[in-house]
């Protein structure tokens, strides 16, 4: 994964959109932005005169790209919330580090970029911070092991 600082978009689903509420309402947002994305793809095939094999392909990759976008928001938002009691363990000096509040990122996955906007933590001692979920996928292996 790719991380960078900074916010793009406005809308409220899909790619730097925000997909807040219930499951319900999440459920709706994707619904919708599955919708609106299944007409973009009805125009572009009625305005497209005999497109060819890889014309539609790379429309269509596009078009998939963006919904798989929404669709990691809506489940990195949702585990947002899972933000543990005490801080997690510094990666260099074992130390708990300290909730430092939110802060947005824009993360390049393999199925797109996507805005997050998740807890910060950061060690006084090393002066080392983190953006998980990066240290939580850390935590769960060790649990495991």
């Amino acid at each position: 994964m790719h991380f960078s600082s900074g916010e793009k978009g406005d809308n409220k689903e899909g790619k730097g959109g925000e997909m807040k509420g219930t499951r319900e309402e999440k459920r709706a947002a994707l619904e919708a932005k599955a919708k609106e994305l299944i007409d973009e793809l009805m125009k572009w095939s009625e305005e497209t005169e005999q497109p060819t094999l890889t014309q539609i392909e790379d429309e269509i990759l596009v078009l998939r790209e963006k919904l798989s976008e929404s669709m990691m928001e809506a489940v990195i938002e949702t585990q947002e919330s899972q933000r543990p009691a005490p801080g997690p363990k510094c990666p260099k000096c074992g130390k708990e580090m300290h909730y430092k509040g939110e802060k947005a990122r824009r993360v390049t996955s393999r199925v797109g970029e996507v805005k997050l906007e998740r807890g910060h933590y950061y060690c006084s001692q090393c002066k080392e911070s983190i953006f998980p979920p990066r240290w939580a996928a850390k935590d769960r292996r060790e649990t495991l092991e």
